[in-house]
């Protein structure tokens, strides 16, 4: 990984985008070993995580996550989900996106960091990748090309200063076994109506 010891660093997760790249390669992220890993490369400010939550549900199932997250280390950002009827189809459809969340807090934080992570392949970030960028924030992207099709937009790979291919992160973030301790399952299920883009 590209980091300086000293740098400071701000993580910023796409919740539902992650999720989408970690299960099309087959596996789980255990967010305390994440937070560990990026907290031993360089000097750790804040790892945000953005979700949209439903709200209307007597149970939801990213809540237990949603919590175990806000517990350990990680600023959440959440917000209810929108319900619509798809105009084409007449399909109830659920939409939770939170690209403009995500931006503003990369903005705001950007003064205080020397080193983003951004994990999302979301092309729509190319533009604010660039605005931080001519701050003198260094950018790395994590996602995967390695799914069929890949995850990562092109044009955000190539914007960001560096690209980090979520599956060699694997060894290092993948939940391994069940879960002990009252420690909750690592990974987000956004349902299958939940439309984030």
């Amino acid at each position: 990984m590209n980091f300086y010891p000293h740098e400071r660093l701000g993580l910023f997760i796409d919740g539902s985008n992650l999720y989408a790249a970690a299960r099309a390669l087959g596996f789980d992220i255990d967010y305390r070993r994440l937070l560990e890993l990026f907290a031993t490369e360089a000097t750790l400010i804040r790892a945000f995580y953005y979700t949209a939550l439903i709200e209307d549900q007597d149970y939801s199932p990213i809540r237990p996550l949603v919590d175990w997250l806000d517990y350990n280390g990680y600023t959440m950002v959440t917000k209810p989900t929108k319900e619509f009827t798809d105009a084409v189809t007449g399909r109830r459809k659920i939409k939770g996106n939170m690209d403009i969340e995500l931006a503003v807090d990369v903005m705001e934080m950007s003064e205080h960091l020397d080193h983003v992570v951004l994990f999302s392949g979301d092309g729509d970030f190319r533009r604010l990748v660039e605005a931080i960028q001519r701050r003198g924030v260094r950018v790395t992207v994590v996602s995967t090309i390695r799914s069929q099709p890949p995850m990562v937009a092109d044009e955000l790979r190539r914007q960001a200063d560096f690209f980090l291919e979520l599956q060699e992160l694997q060894p290092r973030i993948e939940r391994l076994g069940n879960h002990r301790g009252g420690e909750l399952p690592a990974t987000e299920g956004p349902g299958p109506y939940v439309e984030t883009a």
